[in-house]
């Protein structure tokens, strides 16, 4: 059966001195690297926030980074700003083996909502497009990997699921932010979902 690779987020501003920096999130790329050759296809994700974006603490008067405000689409943590468009910190780490992707799928960009999941905006409706590409190759087993754990692989893995794909998440070539115990918190959320963590 046709199985992908889904590389969430391997973005500078993830990783050790970057702007919403992942403890330990470059120890994972060599990993990563190694498990595409496994893979008949390979999609990377990308973060691609425009400046003025509404998950940005920044951009709330007086609110602080990873407080929650409530938004149209539900509630939102406030990010330090991040992976913005154009940026070094938005750019892919330069070991990553891009050269392998098939398709890149960019996330974020509308200025007004925030999208973790590779197939979704938060909103749960306006949709990346992934699950037709991978649907039009007949890509049906899909395996996710990246930063972070808690939050962009687990609603992604999530939304795989919901789909009707065979979601697995290969742990160890992930790290979480494990923002008040929300790395438990999305393990518990990805089995419920039917995701399989390996």
């Amino acid at each position: 059966m046709p199985k992908a690779l889904i590389v969430i987020d391997m973005q500078l501003d993830f990783c050790p001195g970057g702007r919403l920096a992942v403890a330990g999130g470059d120890e994972i790329v060599a990993g990563i690297n190694d498990l595409m050759a496994d893979y008949d296809a390979v999609v990377l994700t990308q973060d691609w926030h425009p400046h003025d974006h509404a998950s940005f603490a920044d951009n709330h008067p007086g609110a602080t980074a990873f407080s929650e405000v409530a938004m149209p689409y539900g509630p939102q943590v406030l990010w330090p700003a991040h992976c913005v468009i154009g940026s070094p910190g938005a750019g892919f780490h330069p070991a990553l083996a891009v050269d392998c992707a098939d398709l890149v799928i960019r996330k974020g960009f509308r200025p007004q909502i925030d999208s973790y999941s590779a197939f979704y905006e938060n909103d749960h409706r306006t949709a990346t497009g992934l699950a037709g590409y991978l649907r039009e190759r007949d890509l049906t087993e899909l395996a996710f990997v990246g930063l972070a754990h808690d939050f962009c692989v687990a609603w992604s893995a999530m939304d795989a699921a919901r789909l009707g794909f065979r979601a697995t998440v290969i742990e160890e070539a992930t790290r979480a932010i494990d923002l008040d115990g929300s790395r438990e918190a999305a393990r518990e959320r990805m089995r419920q979902a039917g995701v399989t963590l390996a």
